[in-house]
């Protein structure tokens, strides 16, 4: 099967283009190296058979845990090398890659959780695609979000060495994050709007507390853009609000999924 032999060569070039830019990152090189561009979009491709041969299966979609996940993964991998064209986001990838090698390995060798869905019509399509992609801007905005604070804490303290010197400066790492932030917030509000046009009841029982959270987490970075543009909020505001949403956005998907899948053993 495809799969099982697209999953481990996803996994080794994530792990190689991993130790690569580690090895960057300590020779303080601040440029995205095109080796380990070259590494990554060969992961990608790779990690795209795997989602396209276990998620897509003949004519219907199998969105359990372990599966959705690796999708997951592939779209944030995919914006975040895309991003690379406009903000230097490549020590994101030391984070993401090796979580990423996870993520394939499991939804390919991992039992299935759901069955498989023949009857999802576009409206439906529409809310799952903006859903992934607005938890794929929202993770690297989370990510973004605790290198700032790692970066701000260290200059409070007057440390100038270290990851410090391998960071874009204070002022355009706050830009990257509300650039993300901003993305991500009208994303999430076409997933929401989606749902509530699409989905026959969304706050039915097995649906209320991830609507209930998802409605948390894009009222909190609302009010952090507000905050933001209209009392200027920075940093350390920024992080706590940003990960305390992506905490909400976490708890929403996968907790819900967790619980009714692996838990309770509904599909």
């Amino acid at each position: 099967m495809p799969v099982t032999i697209l999953a481990p060569a996803a996994a080794l070039l994530y792990l190689t283009a991993t130790a690569l830019q580690l090895l960057h990152i300590f020779q303080q090189r601040l440029q995205i190296n095109r080796s380990v561009l070259g590494l990554s979009l060969a992961a990608l491709l790779c990690h795209a058979g795997v989602v396209w041969y276990s998620v897509f299966e003949g004519a219907g979609v199998e969105l359990g845990f372990y599966k959705v996940s690796a999708l997951i993964f592939l779209a944030i991998n995919s914006v975040c090398l895309a991003s690379l064209a406009r903000r230097p986001l490549q020590n994101l990838l030391v984070v993401l890659f090796p979580l990423s090698a996870m993520s394939v390995l499991v939804a390919a060798y991992a039992p299935d959780t759901a069955r498989i869905r023949t009857d999802l019509p576009a409206g439906i399509l529409l809310h799952i695609g903006s859903s992934i992609l607005a938890y794929a801007v929202l993770t690297l905005a989370a990510a973004q979000a605790a290198l700032l604070a790692v970066q701000d804490h260290q200059l409070k303290q007057r440390h100038t060495r270290g990851l410090v010197q391998i960071l874009p400066p204070l002022q355009l790492m706050e830009k990257m994050l509300f650039e993300l932030l901003w993305v991500g917030e009208i994303l999430l509000t076409v997933a929401i709007a989606s749902g509530f046009i699409f989905l026959d009841d969304i706050f039915a029982q097995h649906l209320v507390h991830k609507t209930v959270l998802t409605l948390g987490c894009w009222l909190l970075l609302a009010v952090l853009l507000w905050g933001h543009y209209q009392l200027g909020w920075r940093s350390t505001t920024a992080v706590r609000l940003t990960l305390s949403g992506f905490a909400l956005l976490v708890l929403a998907f996968f907790g819900t999924k967790l619980v009714l899948e692996l838990i309770l053993g509904r599909s």
